[in-house]
């Protein structure tokens, strides 16, 4: 990462108290798109690194390459040069399929959008996560009816997605996120189609489930409130970052 000098900075967040087997690496990553003759350049070569327990917000004016970053963190992307090691295993390494299952396995996402599948039950739709894995039966079950208690909707399990407001709904889609225990959890803009009441809610329900489980958690957002909550804040520009 580059300071606002031009010089070379390395940024890691303070340290949490979780598993310190737990970790995320970025380094110099680099990203572009198009021909070699007329390359589009996102990404100018990011480094930071992160433990378990800490949380880091990404920043920057839109189409500074934020969702770009964690598209490449959730292994939906490769860099084009560059290294991403999750917990020291790089996945772009790794087989189609094994890349899926890692990715299944060890990532959650929370997405602007809740993206539930409307025709199944809240309950079920957390559960989606744990059949791709094949890790479904009574133990997830159990660990899905956990989450949507803990998220405030113990009373909603057999619910559609049509019968919940927008934060309930978001609320869903964080419990669905962690369903499979993540060592990451990946959100973008996971606050921004909410009301500033309800955005406020789900924010300090992913502070909560953070600190309770031992996940490293990064968020793109527009949002300086919601930005300054975290342990570390990286402000993209020109497809460099700044600490912010």
């Amino acid at each position: 990462m580059e300071s606002p000098d031009g010089q070379q900075k390395e940024v890691t967040a303070r340290k949490g108290p979780a598993d310190d087997a737990v970790s995320l690496r970025v380094s110099d990553v680099r990203k572009q798109y198009g021909s070699l003759e007329r390359p589009l350049i996102v990404l100018r070569g990011i480094s930071f690194e992160l433990q378990a327990g800490q949380s880091l917000a990404i920043t920057g004016p839109s189409g500074s390459g934020k969702s770009t970053l964690l598209h490449l963190i959730g292994t939906l992307d490769l860099p084009t040069s560059g290294s991403i090691l999750i917990s020291g295993k790089n996945p772009a390494t790794l087989a189609e399929k094994e890349l899926a299952q890692f990715r299944n396995r060890v990532i959650g996402f929370v997405f602007q959008g809740h993206h539930l599948l409307p025709q199944y039950s809240v309950l079920e739709n957390v559960l989606i996560p744990t059949l791709a894995s094949r890790q479904g039966g009574e133990g997830a079950k159990s660990r899905a009816r956990e989450l949507l208690d803990r998220v405030g909707l113990a009373d909603r399990l057999d619910h559609r997605p049509a019968e919940l407001s927008g934060g309930e709904c978001q609320r869903v889609a964080v419990a669905r996120a962690l369903a499979n225990s993540p060592s990451l959890l990946l959100c973008d803009e996971p606050t921004g189609n909410l009301d500033g009441a309800t955005a406020d809610s789900v924010a300090s329900l992913l502070f909560d489930l953070h600190r309770a489980e031992p996940t490293i958690l990064i968020a793109v957002t527009h949002s300086p409130q919601f930005a300054g909550r975290f342990d570390c804040r990286l402000e993209l520009r020109e497809g460099l970052c700044f600490e912010a």
